[in-house]
């Protein structure tokens, strides 16, 4: 049997997979299996935040993986404690960590932050958590139903209470009432659209969360680590949550979630996992922060934004027809299609040219390069990208 045949045999079939099998990458470029090379403006959807196979982040794992894998949470485990102490050392102000193995379960584990945060003596006196429409958190059950995109919910009820829709910011304030107990958002919603919010907004809302004694979480699962040009997208925001959750760039493509909160609510026994922030996930995401926060010192992270965002706005003045806005911030950005021409067509249109991009809601086509791509690299997937847009 060839490749294909084996996983749609074997493998269950919840993905729509594109079947070029790649067999290595550099940094931005990927290669196939008949050594054809992709420009990649995905990074494993936002995941591999340093490149495809990172010298420095290879030498991590493959160092730690002859030492030592895992050994549980009932132990001390070094590397762990040293990220999170690290994360401290990058955000302004003092969190403790949990560590997790997604962005759903970091997710899962904020929503539990809230609840029992809104609990006294045992009873659900506050339980309410409000999110947006259009807004994505995960697909495990707690975290799908945050998920403020009805068609999702679909099959996999009855699910937990206690979830609110607000419109957009404008509309949360209303909602709130003496059982709210937690406002969840992401500050650009990456699978809705790829829609930033307005700082102004958010920096009120925050204060509203904080004068009405209801927790702010914030899902940084896409935004965090350097996406949105800071450490976090709170910080480009000028906001300190409550709860802010981490995940995809945090590994640099090992699997890895965390929750960052000042609160002092969890205790032993209210949260666990047997993997979570074990020896190999946690020293391959500290080296990912000591690469990144060299980029970052450097400037080079912000040149790269700033010079990406440029060609996207490029595209949209050359391609009219085809593009109607430009969405985003950093290098979490895209590009809406008109809504005649199906987002796919593009993406298909484009991985014909041998570049790699990504769709999100609204029919928007999305980018999420790498934070380390090189000026050619990117000005190669622009060409490439150009090229498919004149032949679609």
């Amino acid at each position: 049997m060839n490749l294909q045949t084996i996983d749609q045999t074997y493998v269950m079939p919840t993905y729509k997979r594109n079947y070029t099998n790649f067999v290595k990458g550099d940094n931005a470029t990927l290669w196939d299996d008949a050594q054809q090379h992709y420009i990649d403006f995905t990074s494993g959807i936002g995941v591999c935040s340093v490149g495809h196979a990172n010298a420095r982040v290879a030498t991590a794992i493959a160092q730690q993986a002859q030492k030592i894998l895992h050994i549980s949470n009932l132990y001390v485990i070094e590397p762990q404690a040293k990220l999170a102490q690290a994360i401290n050392a990058l955000y302004d102000q003092k969190v403790k960590c949990f560590f997790a193995n997604s962005g759903a379960e970091a997710n899962e584990g904020a929503i539990k932050i809230a609840r029992k945060y809104g609990e006294k003596d045992g009873v659900p006196k506050r339980y309410k958590i409000i999110t947006l429409d259009h807004s994505f958190h995960g697909r495990t059950i707690s975290a799908l139903k945050a998920t403020g995109q009805p068609d999702m919910h679909t099959y996999f009820g009855p699910f937990p209470d206690g979830f609110v829709y607000a419109k957009d910011i404008d509309a949360i304030e209303s909602l709130i009432d003496e059982h709210t107990v937690a406002v969840m958002i992401e500050l650009v919603q990456g699978e809705g659209g790829v829609e930033a919010q307005d700082k102004a907004k958010v920096q009120a809302l925050a204060k509203l969360c904080k004068a009405r004694n209801v927790l702010l979480i914030v899902d940084e699962v896409q935004t965090g680590v350097y996406r949105t040009g800071e450490f976090t997208a709170s910080q480009t925001y000028g906001i300190k949550p409550d709860v802010i959750t981490l995940a995809k760039g945090l590994g640099g493509g090992v699997p890895i979630g965390a929750i960052l909160t000042p609160l002092d609510v969890l205790h032993g026994g209210d949260h666990g996992s047997t993997f979570g922030g074990n020896y190999l996930v946690t020293s391959a995401a500290l080296e990912v922060l000591s690469i990144l926060k060299e980029a970052y010192d450097a400037k080079r992270i912000d040149q790269l934004a700033r010079a990406f965002d440029a060609h996207v706005e490029a595209l949209l003045v050359k391609f009219p027809a085809i593009f109607t806005k430009h969405v985003g911030i950093g290098l979490i950005q895209g590009l809406r299609v008109n809504p005649d021409i199906p987002v796919a067509n593009v993406i298909a249109k484009a991985h014909a040219h041998y570049l790699l991009v990504l769709k999100a809601g609204r029919n928007t086509l999305r980018f999420l390069p790498a934070l380390t791509m090189t000026e050619d690299e990117m000005s190669q997937g622009f060409a490439r990208l150009e090229s498919a847009l004149f032949d679609l």
